[in-house]
């Protein structure tokens, strides 16, 4: 990896990180939530060939997020009943993670391409507060018809995590902010982040490996350091 930093150095970021911004989909959850909606209504298949031409560097994510929902059109029952009978699955050991960065006051945040109907679930489930949590809005006519999205979200374009990111550091004066994730739009986001960390735990990205400072495969590697030191402190 020829922009992989020594790991001394990016562990001694990772345990003085003041925000940590997770990425969700196959990064704090298991599958790609559009996807899953998708394969839950019946046209998975479709939607899952757009999604790795996002993940890519060949078109812009607006103009496949807007091919995808074009295609799968969800509607708000649609939605609920998926959210009901087929929520999307944490990856192992995030909850962990997320319970011990704020046992050390590190602020945690969620910035997703996905969808606030998903995302805001997964977040109460984290313990994470809504007001932290970035991701796209669906929005629906009076009939619950899909009518769209609001394309005034930042992360409903490309680069639109990294801007994110620029505007915690200036709200919130972060010294030390920390992105993970799995795909191309969080290592985007590196800088304003001082460090990006590639999360291959569910989808390892080619592209991702290559150019990421440092790839981790698992939580644990994550974990682990942040637990070492809380034992040399005691």
């Amino acid at each position: 990896m020829g922009s992989s930093l020594p790991l001394d150095h990016c562990l001694n970021v990772w345990r003085n990180a003041d925000a940590v911004c997770l990425d969700v989909d196959s990064t704090v959850i298991t599958g790609e939530g559009l996807d899953d909606l998708a394969e839950y209504c019946g046209c998975g298949e479709a939607i899952a060939k757009w999604t790795l031409k996002a993940m890519g560097e060949g078109m812009s994510f607006r103009e496949a997020l807007e091919v995808r929902l074009n295609i799968l059109k969800p509607t708000k029952a649609q939605l609920d009943s998926f959210m009901k009978t087929s929520p999307p699955k944490l990856t192992q050991g995030v909850k962990e993670l997320c319970t011990l960065l704020a046992a050390r006051n590190v602020a945690v945040f969620l910035i997703s391409g996905g969808f606030h109907a998903i995302v805001d679930h997964i977040a109460t489930e984290l313990g994470i507060p809504l007001d932290r949590v970035f991701a796209n809005r669906l929005l629906f006519d009076s009939n619950g018809s899909f009518a769209g999205f609001d394309k005034n979200e930042p992360t409903s374009e490309s680069h639109g995590k990294a801007r994110v990111v620029n505007n915690l550091k200036n709200t919130f004066n972060f010294k030390s902010l920390i992105m993970i994730g799995d795909g191309m739009t969080d290592l985007e986001a590196y800088p304003p982040a001082e460090l990006f960390i590639g999360f291959g735990g569910n989808k390892v990205r080619q592209n991702v490996l290559e150019k990421a400072p440092w790839f981790v495969y698992n939580f644990q590697e994550l974990i682990q350091p942040l637990r070492n030191e809380e034992v040399r402190e005691s």
